[in-house]
């Protein structure tokens, strides 16, 4: 069925296309291949100047088509991303993210790795999914279990970060990105195998007690620096960014002991901590005491010293005035010994010649030791 006969055009824009006006019982006509195809003919003779048999037409068609295959080098490298530009094969340069153009297809091809994203491997652990519980962590022994320094065994689970290295923009020496494309075939595998070897190489020549405690940094800068040399030595183009220690206990079987060991081990500690305190409260004490005790004998030492000097000055200088003159100076002494001697003390002067008749014995109100005021007494009165 041709469609010249039909009006408005080969889709039947008219009153009465190929589909009908109406609901068809039997389904739509198809339209006719070879129709289409005598068409497209015409318009295409029509569209060339001079016809498509002739020489300039061929011309056309040849100037489209390398236009096309042209057009066809330019790529897009996305932001996370890196090109590189292979050459009959042979990698040639690298290329950023952005618009960018290759010779086409065969003579150049371009590869976009991901150069950005951050992949992570866990050795010794495996995430699986339980219909139950959801994820759930499950050991595997075989990669966990090392042998450290001290012939013991742990059990460490860890996970390495990595990402592919980018290279240099227009390096054909830095190429950590064709490195990765062309050098590894199974980068997990690799990384994998790597790590536990590097992991077990640090845990083997450390003692069993700072892997337990204190060396965890130490031990995840280590890897991480063995295992960058070793992928390097491989020109494997990863880049590691991290490993990071996720468990590290004894073997299950021995873990009850080694934890009662610990709980000792914290409790030895403790004491001699608490020891420690004690001796540097009670030493600092004593030794200030003991200079103390030192300091006070040294200034009694020099008080009785100066004044045993000053009463020897004394006797001598008495010594010489009482050579000098006897007399004056043993009654000076007398005086002053009896100054000192009653100059703090109550005293009552009895007259006898003023008392009276003798043979009378006075009394006298005398106060109580010490010079407190006495009570008044009576008068005086005379006891024969």
């Amino acid at each position: 069925m041709s469609w010249k006969n039909q009006s408005g055009g080969p889709w039947g824009g008219g009153p009465r296309g190929p589909w009908g006006t109406g609901p068809q019982s039997s389904g739509p006509n198809s339209p006719d291949l070879e129709e289409l195809i005598r068409r497209g003919q015409e318009r295409l003779r029509s569209a060339m100047p001079g016809g498509f048999g002739s020489g300039k037409g061929v011309v056309v068609v040849v100037v489209l088509a390398i236009l096309v295959w042209l057009l066809s080098g330019f790529y897009r490298v996305q932001p996370d991303e890196q090109g590189v530009v292979l050459r009959f094969g042979k990698f040639v340069g690298t290329t950023n993210p952005g618009l960018n153009y290759h010779l086409p297809y065969p003579i150049e091809t371009v590869l976009t790795p991901q150069v950005t994203r951050v992949n992570r491997i866990d050795i010794g652990i495996r995430t699986g999914d339980d219909p139950r519980r959801g994820a759930a962590m499950r050991d595997v022994s075989e990669e966990s279990l090392m042998l450290t320094g001290d012939e013991n065994i742990v059990d460490v689970d860890f996970a390495v970060f990595w990402m592919v290295k980018p290279a240099a923009p227009g390096s054909t020496e830095d190429i950590g990105a064709a490195d990765f494309l062309f050098n590894v075939q199974n980068p997990e595998g690799t990384i994998k195998a790597v790590a536990e070897s590097a992991m077990r190489e640090v845990v083997g020549r450390t003692n069993i007690q700072p892997i337990l405690t204190g060396a965890r940094q130490n031990i995840e800068t280590a890897v991480q620096e063995l295992m960058q040399h070793t992928l390097d030595s491989y020109k494997s183009g990863i880049l590691i960014t991290q490993v990071q220690l996720q468990k590290v206990d004894p073997p299950s079987q021995v873990i009850d002991a080694f934890r009662d060991v610990q709980a000792a081990r914290a409790d030895a500690e403790r004491l001699q901590n608490e020891a420690q305190a004690y001796a540097n409260r009670v030493v600092p004490e004593a030794r200030g005491e003991a200079a103390r005790i030192t300091q006070g004998a040294e200034g009694y030492k020099e008080r009785a010293i100066i004044e045993a000097r000053g009463q020897a000055s004394r006797f001598l200088s008495v010594l010489t005035q009482y050579q000098k003159a006897p007399d004056v100076t043993r009654q000076r002494l007398y005086l002053e010994t009896m100054e000192r001697v009653f100059g703090g003390m109550d005293k009552i002067i009895i007259d006898p010649a003023a008392s009276g008749a003798s043979g009378v014995v006075p009394y006298l109100p005398l106060g109580p030791i010490g010079g407190r005021p006495a009570t008044p007494a009576p008068a005086q009165g005379a006891v024969k």
